[in-house]
């Protein structure tokens, strides 16, 4: 008679049931683990005799077979280890089949029988959820998977307590959710001395989730304005701390369970490779872009990353997903983020400056900053020159708005887009908004109309080009609360993106 229990695989951020089955019938003693497993997966029967041993536990001197299906699905992770020694103690009679049945279960055994924590468990019990079975996971990982808060999670220390629990000699309790983590900013932008246009730039991308490109010499304050977009942002909803967790989960970033309502900021080095920053790589892991779901993505240097990782940022921009291509799966990442990009006007850095700019001037301007494509120049909504700070002026005491009085209206207009795009699917900001929504909620009046058509046909905008000044201007209107776009909305949009410097 075959013994069942049930553990997931992942294919991205989706975890897919796999039905663990374990057959014990005469024959040459052996232990076998089938059903396409990786190298981690068939070692897990050395670990589980181990942990079973540990225990005092015995195996029968018969041919042991565990079969996870479906077979054709490739199973990767150490987190296999628990649910086959289930599947193997209901087999012998040890564990009461029906509840062992019932359960969805992870975890990695120690050779001394604990439970070691892995990656998944949020994934893992959305899918427990989904099929009404009961979550078994380490200890460790239970304030996370109870997140889900639809189904029991049994978190447990060691495999003795999984047994205790099953045989009702000492029932486990089940997990609560982790303490939700309100992360402050120390980082206030009052702190950056002068910008005051870089900061209505860095408030309008805040608010409508445009991208950003902010070009200066060195030590003009790029970073300083892009490590202080986070205090300015609204905390995560509900659904969007979940989907964020899920994908940190997979990638093990979630710290005791605890699901933070601040935004992802993520700030790779310009050296970070193509997998790195998309994903990939072994097991398909999600990138950089992808751990920046619903926040922030700084890319400092940035005509120094390798050419080829910036143009695969062109479709994960337009589509809000990346699919992580391999030839026995393709893996689907979400990546609605914001991009900050920083750049130096030209390789010495100092291509306004006479007295200290190379010899090169104006052409290594052109050909640095050419290294950004005009289709991914073409996608970045606003584009700020950042010029250097005078000397006397550092010493000057704060000056312009605190984070916190700018928080409050970027977080207005976003709750205006919440409510204007409620019912609209995927749409939450200004920057989703496409096709006949766009012409519905961002059409100015005629005078900004008239603008906007003189400027595209005298500077040659693209259709996309276009239609980002239309988002940017519904933007900024709504921080005016504003019903509709006018001229000066219209203008303001514009003034951010036309520049000889950047191109069109």
């Amino acid at each position: 008679m075959v013994a069942r229990t049930y553990t997931v695989a992942f294919e991205g951020i989706e975890a897919r049931l796999v039905e663990v089955q374990c057959s014990v019938a005469a024959g040459m003693p052996a232990f076998a683990v089938v059903g396409l497993p990786d190298k981690a997966v068939s070692e897990a029967r050395d670990r589980v005799r181990a942990a079973l041993t540990s225990m005092s536990i015995a195996l029968p001197s018969k041919r042991i077979t565990v079969n996870l299906s479906p077979a054709d699905l490739p199973k990767e992770g150490s987190h296999f280890d628990l649910p086959i020694a289930l599947a193997l103690l209901a087999a012998i009679d040890i564990l009461p089949r029906e509840e062992v049945e019932a359960t969805v279960s992870l975890g990695e055994l120690s050779l001394d029988g604990r439970l070691v924590p892995v990656i998944g468990a949020l994934p893992a019990a959305m899918a427990a959820a989904e099929e009404d079975r009961t979550l078994l996971c380490p200890r460790a990982c239970g304030a996370e998977a109870a997140w889900v808060g639809t189904v029991p999670v049994i978190a447990a220390a060691t495999l003795n307590d999984v047994l205790r629990h099953f045989c009702g000699q000492a029932p486990i309790t089940p997990a609560t959710p982790g303490e939700v983590r309100q992360e402050g900013s120390t980082r206030d932008l009052r702190d950056v001395k002068g910008q005051e246009r870089a900061k209505r730039a860095l408030e309008i991308a805040a608010a409508g989730r445009h991208h950003m490109l902010m070009v200066g010499a060195p030590g003009s304050g790029k970073s300083m304005l892009a490590a202080r977009m986070p205090g300015i942002l609204p905390p995560l909803t509900a659904p969007e701390a979940l989907e964020t967790s899920m994908i940190h989960s997979l990638s093990g970033l979630l710290d005791e369970g605890g699901i933070s309502r601040t935004r992802p900021f993520r700030e790779p080095h310009h050296t970070a490779s193509m997998a790195a920053i998309v994903g990939g790589g072994r097991g398909a892991k999600p990138g950089e872009i992808s751990l920046a779901h619903n926040g922030v993505l700084f890319l400092d240097e940035f005509p120094e990353f390798p050419r080829t990782v910036l143009e695969t940022l062109r479709q994960p921009i337009e589509t809000g997903e990346v699919v992580v291509a391999r030839a026995n799966a393709h893996i689907r990442y979400p990546c609605r983020f914001l991009l900050i990009a920083a750049a130096n006007p030209c390789k010495c850095g100092y291509l306004s400056d006479p007295a200290r700019a190379c010899a090169r001037v104006p052409h290594c301007g052109e050909d640095y900053l050419g290294r950004i494509s005009g289709p991914l120049m073409d996608r970045i909504d606003l584009r700020v020159e950042v010029p250097p700070v005078a000397y006397g002026d550092l010493d000057l005491p704060p000056t312009g708005e605190s984070s916190a009085s700018v928080a409050a209206r970027v977080d207005r207009a976003r709750s205006v887009q919440r409510k204007r795009y409620g019912n609209k699917g995927d749409i939450r900001v200004n920057a989703d908004i496409e096709g006949r929504l766009l012409e519905e909620v961002a059409s100015p009046d005629s005078e900004g109309r008239d603008l906007l058509a003189r400027v595209a046909e005298r500077f040659g905008l693209t259709a996309r080009g276009y239609h980002r000044i239309l988002r940017v201007a519904r933007t900024i209107a709504d921080l005016d609360t504003a019903e509709d776009i006018r001229k000066p909305h219209v203008a303001e949009a514009v003034s951010y993106r036309l520049n000889a410097r950047f191109g069109q």
